[in-house]
């Protein structure tokens, strides 16, 4: 990466070095030359009282302190010239052929009134530290020189040559630049090596916000750690966490707020449908109870067959709208879950039994004989008067819908846990496009028919619902000479509570 932390630091570390680099030779070059002649100059003063110290003491002739005075004064890089007060050479570290022997013992000879004196470092009553430069037989030099008097009157001179402090100077900015260059360079790489400590972590971190931007919250930091990064790794995890956790719980909302939407628009168009059909439905008798009840007031027919007939018509109407108003009620009950269901172990064929002995009267007016075919008793657990209503629509359905030879046959299997109820009734098959809209509410498949014997369309709605609210299976099945409706229920307790969803391809057939 072209930004990447890992290229930052190196770059960082390689600018940090060379700053301090460039800063240390500047301090170099402009205070090294000052601090070296400082110490030297120190150098000189101590070697002063050394000598000063024996020449007090009468040792300076010992062999122990002259070895002490020309060691410390070759390891200094210092020349020394002491001279009594009758000009003799008491001590001296050159020898006496040496040119820079001859130049200092002149001097001291002439008192020192020729120096020519170009910069005083340290100056007291005993000595005088300055830079000059001397006339040496080869070259010009220059020195740092010392000279005085001892507590004894007698006269030294002290000198060390400047170029070896430049020298160190030029030697030491050298060292420096070439140490610093490979510094920069093994150190560069070191940092860049090392990095990766904490680069890989954060890299971790950035592949772990970007799944989590993706919603993937499967994905957790693993490098652990107790500094900053492992810290902030452990919160990221944390903060995943409770991201999922949120995002879990809006989802959850949301689709509660879709279901109650769709809720909602269901029971809009459920109410809007009622209302319609509703209107639909009472449109017709309402008319006919206006019209007949209108001719009975204007006296249209004084005979009291007639208005026998016109009050039989107002009141079989009537009943109609009363019973639809009925089942609409039930229905809506059912549908919104306002009708609570209570299971309860009974016995189906009793129940059956009762629903066929209390429409015999209709049994007979359709002509038809029915057929009852199942065991000495089943029991099933289930609502036992919702079944009834079942069965008795299933019955009625049947009753008015019987045709060809007139035959109903209702039949109760008991198949393990289960047990069906058929109804049967020979006549016309519903036709195939027909069949999975017999459920909806007002829907006629023969309306004249339908409205002959006063139907709704509303029982099998009916039906649907208490089926749906029981968790079970219903449907119907068209035979070459009828039609038969079925139904299913448990036959063992502990089925009769399990949550079931109906599958329209297995519920109707």
């Amino acid at each position: 990466m072209k930004y990447s932390i890992r290229r930052q630091i190196t770059a960082i570390f390689i600018e940090l070095f060379a700053f301090v680099l460039g800063t240390v030779l500047i301090v170099s070059n402009g205070f090294l030359g000052t601090y070296y002649l400082s110490f030297k100059s120190k150098e000189l003063i101590r070697t002063y009282n050394e000598i000063d110290k024996m020449l007090a003491e009468g040792t300076i002739t010992d062999d122990s302190a002259v070895d002490n005075i020309l060691v410390r004064t070759e390891k200094a890089n210092v020349d020394l010239v002491i001279v009594d007060t009758g000009g003799n050479a008491v001590f001296h570290t050159l020898s006496a052929d040496d040119p820079r022997f001859k130049e200092m013992f002149t001097g001291l000879l002439l008192g020192m009134t020729v120096i020519d004196v170009e910069d005083i470092i340290r100056q007291t009553d005993s000595y005088t530290i300055y830079r000059n430069g001397g006339q040496n037989t080869d070259r010009d030099v220059e020195y740092l020189k010392m000279w005085g008097r001892f507590s004894d009157n007698s006269w030294f001179i002290m000198q060390t040559p400047l170029a070896s402090i430049r020298e160190s100077a030029s030697l030491a900015n050298q060292f420096l630049i070439y140490l610093g260059i490979v510094g920069i360079f093994l150190g560069g790489v070191l940092v860049w090596l090392f990095s990766r400590r904490i680069t890989q972590p954060i890299m971790e971190l950035a592949g772990l916000s970007q799944e989590m931007a993706n919603l993937n919250f499967e994905a957790k930091y693993t490098r652990g750690g107790e500094d900053e990064i492992g810290v902030l790794g452990r919160n990221f995890n944390r903060m995943s966490a409770q991201l999922e956790k949120t995002i879990s719980e809006l989802k959850r909302a949301n689709n509660q707020l879709q279901k109650d939407i769709q809720q909602k628009e269901k029971m809009e168009d459920m109410r809007n449908e009622f209302l319609g059909n509703v209107s639909h439905e009472l449109k017709t008798p309402i008319a006919l109870i206006q019209g007949y009840a209108e001719g009975l007031k204007e006296g249209i027919n004084d005979d009291p067959e007639n208005r026998e007939f016109y009050c039989d018509v107002i009141m079989d109407e009537a009943d109609k709208m009363n019973r639809m108003v009925r089942n609409l009620l039930t229905l809506n009950q059912l549908e919104f879950g306002n009708d609570e269901v209570e299971f309860k172990r009974f016995d189906l064929v009793g129940l059956v039994k009762g629903v066929i002995a209390s429409c015999e009267i209709l049994v007979q007016q359709a002509e038809a004989v029915i057929d009852f075919i199942a065991d000495e008793s089943v029991y099933v657990w289930a609502d036992e008067f919702k079944t009834e209503q079942v069965v008795r629509n299933y019955l009625t359905n049947a009753i008015h819908h019987v045709g060809n030879e007139r035959r109903i046959e209702v039949r109760i299997v008991q198949d393990e846990d289960k047990a069906r109820v058929s109804v049967f009734n020979s006549g016309n098959p519903i036709p195939d496009e027909d069949v999975p809209k017999l459920w909806d509410k007002f829907y006629k498949v023969d309306k004249a028919h339908t409205r002959e014997y006063g139907g709704n369309g509303i029982g099998l709605s009916i039906v649907k619902a208490i089926m749906e609210s029981f968790r079970q299976k219903y449907g119907v099945k068209n035979f070459e000479n009828g039609v038969a409706f079925w139904f299913e229920l448990d036959a063992k307790p502990e089925s009769s509570f399990e949550v079931k969803e109906k599958d329209d391809d297995t519920s109707l057939h």
